[in-house]
Formats: structure tokens, C-alpha cells, sequence
């Protein structure tokens, strides 16, 4: 043990910056056995001593040089370092594989008072480590020197040896027993209340028995009603009830009936005035020839470029977007115009799609507010004053949505959905989000669009359909399309302009006949007045004939028929031209109220198939209970009778009083009940206090067994404290008496350990020349003297990796001084596991010579510091010798 003690625990080196009043310090290398730290006073021996403390651990107030870490830092400076390595070496190492062959205590310690500690190893791990320190700084020597306290010199021998603590370990857990005697005295309190409660709980339990006698008879109750309700009429009054909702469903089926008929008899006398209206509002159009010259001169400019189609400004305003999609300003660039965006796969079909979509063919989407206001900036300096394409807001999406269960699937037509080519995902959502093109149809041919969904089973998901000509057909009404032709979907360009010119020579030719009808009818008045001139001039000269009398009366006629003609034309024209506006206006609220009508028919014909179906519901199940009374009513009765009750009893009393009686049991339940509360919750109740109780009584229980073995061990545990603390004081007492015996004195120790106290006397002279005294009356050479005699003898009967001393020799004489040397060194040799550090302000010059001896010689701070094995001196030594 003792080879391999050296290489474990002991002080390689210390090193101090801005610590007390030294700006550096150190580091200073000890060797593994006798150490000697000199210098003058204010060297720094003694804050090598207290930063060795403070380092490894210990108070500010055990040093005896300050009442807090703060006053350990510098003057004028932030913190204080202290760095210690201790030896890890051999098999008793600590952690090697962490530390390796040594461990370096880093200490910080703030202007604040606030310390920190580093372990420092090659990986840096930080952990704590356990060294019990104890050192005789020079104000305990002195205390100790000049105490008058027995009691002091007892604890200081206690501490010393770890007595101390294991006292205050034992009083600790003592503390702790009698803690746990109160917590199992307020256990045992709290136990007697839970077992009231757990027994109290139980009696509500118990109760519960009449409880369930009554059930029990209510069961038995139930089983006499099915069975009496065997002769009973049960089944028809089942029927009744069933017969009474059929009448009350065929009441509100006539009336939704009713309804429907009102508002198709409503939609019919509407439909041909809409369409009366509307044809006659077209034909009466003076404004026809500008918008067929608008269009002509689109499709002639969609020659070269498609998106012309869209409106003349929307190259441009296309243009616009992309510049700004390029700098950044859209979050998601625009999408449109949507026409623009899809294909058709038949194009007979396009006339169709058109008026389906309608607005929506140049229609532009944005997936957020912001970029539909940045649009709309853009817009405006394309469409001042005038109609802007619509936006439509809605977040993209980058596959499209999945309409398989709303879409229509028929087996002949396509959907408008399936009718297109649509390439960008975001286009396809916005149109089956806005319109809804997954639910229409397309049906080329009129009549068989009419078969389709004006038929009594119209397509499941459909509620409209186009034809190729572009009418639309619902369930109960047809629309008829006066556009004969695409605007923006059409393959052939080139036809479409012919036949807009032929449209546009067409009204020309009729304009030109009307004028030049016009033009006679005022040639004729010309005509007829010159006439009319001419014959009063005749009147004049006296030279008319009879002829030219009546000539002049049928021209005067004519005259009269064509202005009346005339005037006719004109009035007519001002008619038309007013009967356009009143025809559009009274056209508007028709549409509206035939909108609102079709929802309306939607509604009610759900409605009318809801309580059809359950109209047949009802009918199929009043004939099932027909058909099974009359031929198994008592089986049917008895079946379920049976199902109540196994076993039939024969029944004498009523159904009737048995269901008074049912009906009394089951108040009286339900009283009891609500006075002892739920039976789940009243079991509940009792589990859980009964659990409750198990828990702490079982806790206690194990309380009472643990008191019972801490009781034992701290028995055992005191009667070993005892025999040691009589052990320890016996070897120090021995170890005292042969230290001051190599001086020739005599000395006593007597240990009162009941009273903690410890008297020392010693006796320098030899025999009987005098008495033992107490130490305060000896010279301060012999109490300096006697000091180290006893604490070599706690060093021997204490184990610590190291030992230190700081002025030792304080008061002695060169004899007590050579005399105490020479014990503390041969201690030293005997101990050559242990270290031991020495401070004191002599020169040690006459120490012997031994390679196991280290001497760090501590100078003025501004001269520096030496370590010097021994048999080093330097020049100064030699001048003083």
C-alpha cells in the first residue's frame, strides 16, 4: 500500500494570479515527500497555504485570513486564479482513463465572491473530487498556542481525525429518525381517519343489497309484463303508430307535391315570356352593327395572335405581368386569361364551353390578396373607364381536385371537365371551384339533351347540360342561344371572319334598303308638293282641266298615305328604341326569380324523393306486419316474450297493473338512488378508500420495520464510533509521550470525551525537578514545541495524501527548533508515501542532505521566487553563512 500511496492525491504544483496582495505566484513544484516553503514575511508563504485551502475546497473562514472568498482577490483587480496539480498516478489512481496521470483544480474566484471550479483533463470532463484537507495555518497555531478552552484542544482533535463528522453524520441521521417517528405519528393519525372513512364506505356497500333486492324484483316484474302482454294487443298497436306516420308522410309528400307542380307551372308561364323578351330585345337591336364590326376586327387582328381573341389590350397587359413577375413582385405569378389556358378535344363543342364558362374565358386568378391588388394596379392602366377582366382569389394547388364523388359520370356524355385539355392544376381548380364544370353536362343534340335531364331519373350529380349550339338545359326548363358563333375558342379563323362579313353586309344591305325606302317616300313628298304647286298656279290662270283636278286630289292622297307611312316608321323606331332598355330591365329580376325558382324546384323535388322513400319505407312495413299478423301473430308474440323470459309463467294479473306496478318500483329505485348516490360511483367510492387505507397502512408498516433496523444499525454504528474515538486517543496519547520524550519532557494527555474536553500538561525538566504543568505556563519555545508534538501524533493516528505547516517554529529556540526538525523529518522518512509541506520564514540552509528533500524559497514580490532542491544554495545564503 504504502508504494503506491505517494503517487496518489499529493500536491505536484501550485500556481496563484492577483490572489491576496501577489500579482503572480508560483507555479511552484513539490516534490512527493518533504517539502519547505521559505521566505520572509509577506513572501506570500502563507497565501500559497491559503490558496492550497480555498482551492481544494475549503471555507474562507477556515483560513483565517479573510471572512469571504472576495476579499481573496487583488486590489484593483476583477478575479483571482489558483491552479493546483494533483498526482494520479498507479493503481489507486482516480479514473485514469479521464484524467490521466495527474489533476488539475482550476479556481476562479470573482470581485462578487462567486468561485468557480475546472477540472481539467485531456478530454475536459468536469467532475467533483473528494480530499479532505487539514491544515495548521499560523492564526489556529497561535490560537491553539495560547487557548485556555480544554474543549478547543477536544474539537481540533476531533476534526482532525474525522471524528467530528462522523458525530454530526450520526446526529444527521438521529435528526432524520426522529423525523420519521413524527411522519409516521401523523401517518398513524391519518390512518384512523381513512379506516373511518373505508369502514363508512363499506356500510353504503352493504346497503346496497336491498338495493339490488329491488332490481332483481323489477326484473321479475319486466318478465311477468312480456308474457302478459301475450294475450294483450301489442302487435296491432305496433301497427298503428306505423299506419299513423305513413298518413302523416303522404300528408307532407302531397303538400311538397303541391308545391313543386305550383313552381313548374310558375317556370313554365316565365320561360317563353324570358325568351319572348329576349328575342325580341335582339331583334330590335340598332347597336348590332358596331359590335359586329368590334368583333370583325378582333378575329381579323387573331390572325397573327391568338390571345388577341381576349381583347386588344390583352397581349399587353400579359406583357406587364411577366415584367413584373421578373423584378419580384408577385408571390405567385397570375394566372389567365383562363379561356386562354385550356383546349378543347372536340371542337364542335366549343360554342358549348363558351357559354358555359361565360365571364370566367378571360377571367385571371392570384393565389393571395396582396398579388390580386397588384393586379388589379396593373389593370387599370389597361382598362380605364371600362370593364376589367374579372380576378378570382383562391390558393393554387399543385395537382388537381378530387371530384370523384361530386363529378358526374355518365356513360354517353362527356362533363365539360372531361371535355378539356387543361395543363396547369390551378386553372382546372379555379374553374371547378367557380363554376362547377365537374357537374354539367355536354349533350350535342337538343332533343336528347331535353331526354336526358328532363327525364324522371336525370344523372346523379348533374343539374345542367349545354348542346353544341350553346342552349342550356335544366331538369325543367330550356334556354335557347342567340350566339351562333365562337368568340374565343373557334379552330377556324379565316371562316369565322367570312361569316362575319357576310353578317355585316347582311344589316348593311337591310340599312340600304331602309334608307333607300326612306328617300322615295321623301321624293314622293317632293313630288306631290310640286304637284300641288303646279295646280294652284293652274287654278290661277283658269286653265285647269278636270283631270288635273283629280290628278291633284290623288296626289294629295298619296302624299297623305306616305307621310302617315312615314310617320308610322319613325314612331316605330323610337318605340323599339325605347322598348330596348324597358326589355332588358324587365328581363333581369325574370331571370332572377327562375334562378330562385330552380333552387327552389332542386329543394323540393329532395324533399319529395326523401319522404318517397320513406313513404315506401312505411308502406313495405305496415305489409310485413299484415302479412305477420295474420298469419303469425301468437308466434311472434310469444318469440319475444321469450326473449324477455326464457322460461313462460303463467300470468294472472294485468298488464296494466303490472306496468302501475313497474312504474312505482321504478320511482322507488330512483328515490333510494338519489339518497345513497350511484351505485358505480358508491363502489367506486368504497375501492378507493379502501385502497387508500392498504397504501398507508402498509407505509407505515414499513416505516415502523425501517426505524426498527436504523435503530440496530446506529447502535452497532455508535458502539464502533466509541471503541475508535477510544482507539485514536489512546495511539495519540502514545505518539504524544514518544515525541516529547526525544526532548527529555514528560507529558499528559487526558481525554474526557462525556464533558469534550482535552487537557494537555507537560513537564520540561526530568524527574521529580518539577511538576507537570498546564502548557499555558511554559516558555513560548516549549508550547511552540509541544504544539508540534501534538501534531505529529494526530498526523500518525490521521490519513491524508498530504500534510502542511505554515511557521511551525513560531516562539522556538534553535534547540526546540533542530529538535522538532529532526522529529518532523524522520516522521517525513518513515512516512516517504505521505507529503508533507513545511512553511516557515527560516533559511533551512542546515537541513541534511537527502533527494527526497524540495525547499521553494520565496522572495520580495518584485524579486521573484525560486525552487531549489537541496543542497542548492544561492549566492545570498552564502554571504550570510
Amino acid at each position: 500500500f504504502q508504494s503506491h500511496s505517494k503517487e496518489v492525491g499529493i500536491v505536484e504544483s501550485i500556481s496563484l494570479k492577483n490572489f491576496m496582495c501577489h500579482s503572480l505566484l508560483g507555479p511552484f513544484a513539490f516534490g512527493s515527500n518533504v517539502n519547505f516553503v521559505v521566505g520572509n514575511n509577506g513572501s506570500g508563504k502563507s497565501a500559497v497555504l491559503t490558496a492550497l485551502m480555498v482551492g481544494l475546497g475549503g471555507k474562507a473562514t477556515t483560513t483565517n485570513r479573510g471572512s469571504s472568498l472576495k476579499g481573496f482577490v487583488k486590489e484593483g483587480e476583477s478575479s483571482a486564479d489558483v491552479s493546483i496539480t494533483l498526482r494520479n498516478k498507479g493503481r489507486d489512481a482516480y479514473k485514469p482513463e479521464v484524467f490521466g496521470q495527474a489533476i488539475i483544480v482550476d479556481l476562479k474566484i470573482t470581485r462578487e465572491g462567486m468561485r468557480t471550479y475546472k477540472l481539467k483533463s485531456k478530454i475536459g470532463n468536469t467532475v467533483a473530487v473528494d480530499n479532505p484537507v487539514s491544515m495548521l495555518t499560523q492564526e489556529m497555531s497561535k490560537h491553539f498556542l495560547h487557548s485556555k478552552g480544554e474543549g478547543d484542544k477536544y474539537r481540533f482533535f476531533m476534526k482532525a481525525t474525522q471524528l467530528e463528522q462522523m458525530k454530526e453524520d450520526y446526529t444527521y441521521i438521529i435528526t432524520t429518525k426522529n423525523v420519521t417517528l413524527d411522519t409516521v405519528e401523523k401517518h398513524e393519525e391519518c390512518l384512523e381517519g381513512l379506516k373511518r372513512k373505508y369502514l363508512e364506505k363499506e356500510d353504503r356497500v352493504k346497503s346496497l343489497a336491498s338495493l339490488d333486492d329491488m332490481h332483481s324484483k323489477l326484473e321479475e316484474l319486466k318478465n311477468q309484463m312480456a308474457w302478459a302482454l301475450v294475450r294483450g294487443s301489442s302487435i296491432p298497436s305496433k301497427y298503428e303508430s306505423k299506419s299513423a306516420k305513413v298518413v302523416e308522410a303522404e300528408k307532407k309528400y302531397k303538400g311538397i307535391r303541391e308545391q313543386l307542380e305550383a313552381i313548374t307551372v310558375r317556370v313554365q308561364q316565365l320561360e317563353p315570356q324570358s325568351a319572348e323578351l329576349k328575342n325580341e330585345a335582339q331583334s330590335r337591336s340598332k347597336r348590332s352593327m358596331e359590335a359586329i364590326r368590334r368583333k370583325l376586327q378582333t378575329m381579323e387582328g387573331s390572325r397573327s395572335d391568338r390571345l388577341r381573341r381576349f381583347g386588344e389590350k390583352m397581349p399587353a397587359l400579359l406583357a406587364a405581368i411577366e415584367d413584373a413577375d421578373r423584378k419580384g413582385q408577385f408571390r405567385k405569378k397570375p394566372v389567365g386569361p383562363l379561356g386562354y389556358c385550356i383546349r378543347l378535344k372536340d371542337h364542335e363543342q366549343a360554342l358549348a364551353v363558351e357559354k358555359c364558362l361565360g365571364s370566367l374565358m378571360v377571367a385571371f386568378t392570384c393565389d393571395n390578396h396582396e398579388d390580386e391588388k397588384l393586379l388589379q394596379g396593373l389593370m387599370r392602366g389597361y382598362y380605364q373607364g371600362g370593364r376589367r377582366p374579372q380576378i378570382i382569389t383562391c390558393q393554387f394547388f399543385n395537382r388537381v381536385h378530387d371530384t370523384s364523388r361530386r363529378a358526374v359520370n355518365h356513360p354517353d356524355y362527356p362533363s365539360v371537365l372531361q371535355s378539356l385539355e387543361i395543363e396547369d392544376p390551378v386553372v382546372a381548380n379555379c374553374l371547378i371551384d367557380q363554376r362547377g364544370i365537374e357537374t354539367i353536362l355536354i349533350i350535342k343534340s337538343p332533343a336528347e339533351a331535353r331526354r336526358v335531364m328532363q327525364g324522371r331519373q336525370p344523372p346523379r350529380n348533374c343539374y345542367q347540360a349545354f348542346t353544341k349550339e350553346g342552349d342550356q338545359c335544366y331538369n325543367n326548363r330550356y334556354y335557347s342561344n342567340d350566339q351562333r358563333r365562337c368568340d374565343y375558342l373557334s379552330r377556324d379563323v379565316e371562316e369565322e371572319i367570312r361569316q362575319l362579313q357576310e353578317e355585316m353586309q347582311n344589316k348593311e344591305a337591310h340599312l340600304d334598303r331602309f334608307s333607300q325606302q326612306k328617300q322615295r317616300v321623301e321624293e314622293d313628298i317632293r313630288n306631290n308638293n310640286s304637284l300641288l304647286k303646279r295646280a294652284y298656279d293652274d287654278r290661277k290662270r283658269a286653265k285647269v282641266k278636270t283631270h288635273a283636278l283629280l290628278k291633284i286630289l290623288e296626289a294629295r292622297r298619296k302624299m297623305a298615305q306616305l307621310k302617315a307611312s312615314w310617320e308610322e316608321v319613325e314612331q316605330r323606331y323610337r318605340q323599339h328604341k325605347d322598348s330596348i332598355s324597358t326589355v332588358a330591365e324587365e328581363a333581369e329580376p325574370i331571370k332572377e326569380e327562375l334562378s330562385k325558382s330552380d333552387q327552389d324546384v332542386e329543394k323540393s323535388k329532395h324533399h319529395k324523393k326523401h319522404y318517397e322513400d320513406k313513404r315506401k319505407v312505411h308502406i313495405n312495413t305496415i305489409q310485413a306486419l299484415k302479412a305477420s299478423l295474420d298469419l303469425k301473430e301468437q308466434e311472434l308474440t310469444v318469440l319475444k316474450a321469450t326473449e324477455i323470459c326464457p322460461e313462460r309463467s303463467e300470468v294472472r294479473r294485468t298488464a296494466r297493473s303490472l306496468d302501475s306496478e313497474i312504474s312505482r318500483l321504478k320511482l322507488k329505485i330512483s328515490t333510494q338512488q338519489d339518497q345513497q348516490g350511484d351505485r358505480e360511483e358508491v363502489i367506486r367510492q368504497y375501492q378507493e378508500a379502501l385502497v387508500n387505507y392498504s397504501n398507508i397502512n402498509q407505509q407505515v408498516k414499513c416505516l415502523k420495520r425501517f426505524i426498527q433496523v436504523l435503530c440496530k444499525i446506529m447502535d452497532d454504528r455508535h458502539r464502533v464510533y466509541t471503541e475508535l474515538r477510544r482507539f485514536l486517543s489512546v495511539r495519540c496519547k502514545m505518539y504524544f509521550d514518544s515525541m516529547l520524550s526525544q526532548r527529555g519532557y514528560i507529558g499528559k494527555m487526558m481525554f474526557e470525551h462525556k464533558n469534550e474536553t482535552l487537557s494537555i500538561s507537560v513537564q520540561p525538566g526530568v524527574g521529580d525537578k518539577a511538576a507537570l504543568s498546564d502548557m499555558r505556563s511554559l516558555s513560548g519555545g516549549e508550547r511552540s514545541f509541544s504544539t508540534v508534538c501534538f501534531v505529529l501524533s494526530l498526523w500518525a493516528i490521521a490519513e491524508a495524501p498530504f500534510r502542511a505547516l505554515d511557521e511551525f517554529d513560531v516562539y522556538m529556540d534553535m534547540v526546540n527548533r533542530r529538535i522538532s526538525m529532526d522529529m518532523m523529518l524522520k516522521i517525513a522518512s518513515s512516512q516517504r508515501y505521505r507529503q508533507f509541506i513545511f512553511l516557515t520564514p527560516q533559511s533551512m540552509s542546515s537541513l541534511p542532505v537527502n533527494n527526497l528533500i524540495r525547499i521553494l524559497r520565496l522572495k520580495d514580490p518584485d524579486r521573484g521566487q525560486t525552487a531549489l532542491p537541496f543542497g542548492q544554495r544561492n549566492e545570498e545564503e552564502e554571504e550570510e553563512e
